[in-house]
């Protein structure tokens, strides 16, 4: 689909001017903290020490044998010393109209402040759920972490783009001439050849969230619903351009791992197309 904005990028020749933008549908349900997990620092590496799970999950094979605040009593006078504190989230598809019946379950980390006002932040937030509005606001921009559409062994000119060969060439016309010198007597990793193409997970920056809604508030679905997917029944979000991925499959949105020196202030939206299907 696509939303019209108002251009508030300044010092350019659109602005204050309607700028047409290819958009993605997000849908974004709640996300419970079903647990954190805390790391120590051994060996240049991290090293799980310890975790705590809510009592009250429901579809969730995790166990814990103490409460979160028994295990915060206990671990207390030993925050200082860790590595990092992560949350442990957990998503429910069938919030998003999806079949699949098993909780989809990450760890996130968790930012700002000292570690121990981080792990007192999340002691408080185990066993509730946590909105896409509470950690993002409209106009900020965002990092979107997917797996890509899976194409399965393509050769080197789809996979690569590389040139075809002139069609009189011997034996074949759509591989590479030369695959490497005669010494080394080796085939450098930069050479293109046929293989896995698609279905890798790849991370796109520079994401701007237009809006975050309700589509109760704002109806966002089509007439007949959106191609592949159906009718988003939950919270929604609104994302310039394209995220990676098939419909349907989830996609991780974070906060830009660079800092972008835009300001963040709230898009306004002119008008949104819901006529045509997307993800």
């Amino acid at each position: 689909m696509h939303s019209i904005t108002l251009d508030d990028r300044e010092k350019t020749p659109n602005f204050g001017k309607p700028l047409f933008n290819p958009t993605s549908v997000l849908a974004v349900p709640e996300v419970s903290v079903i647990g954190l997990r805390l790391y120590s620092r051994e060996n240049g590496a991290d090293r799980a020490i310890g975790e705590v799970y809510a009592s009250n999950l429901k579809g969730i094979k995790k166990k814990s044998t103490l409460e979160p605040e028994k295990f915060a009593e206990a671990w207390k006078d030993k925050i200082a010393n860790l590595g990092r504190v992560a949350a442990v989230v957990a998503l429910v598809p069938k919030d998003s109209s999806l079949s699949q019946k098993e909780p989809i379950v990450c760890e996130v980390g968790v930012g700002g402040g000292d570690l121990e006002s981080q792990f007192s932040y999340i002691i408080g937030l185990v066993g509730k759920s946590v909105k896409f509005s509470d950690v993002f606001k409209a106009g900020s921009y965002v990092d979107v972490i997917g797996i890509t559409k899976g194409h399965g062994v393509e050769g080197p000119i789809t996979r690569f783009g590389v040139k075809r060969k002139q069609h009189k060439s011997r034996k074949s016309v759509r591989a590479v001439g030369v695959i490497g010198p005669w010494h080394p007597a080796a085939v450098m990793y930069t050479v293109a050849r046929a293989g896995q193409m698609g279905f890798h997970q790849r991370t796109e920056t520079g994401k701007r969230i237009l809006s975050i809604s309700n589509p109760k508030d704002v109806p966002i679905t089509p007439a007949g619903g959106f191609m592949h997917f159906g009718d988003v029944k939950t919270d929604y979000a609104l994302l310039r351009g394209t995220v990676p991925g098939s419909n349907r499959r989830v996609v991780l949105v974070r906060h830009p791992a660079r800092e972008h020196a835009r300001k963040t202030t709230p898009v306004q939206v002119l008008e949104l197309s819901t006529k045509t299907g997307g993800r």
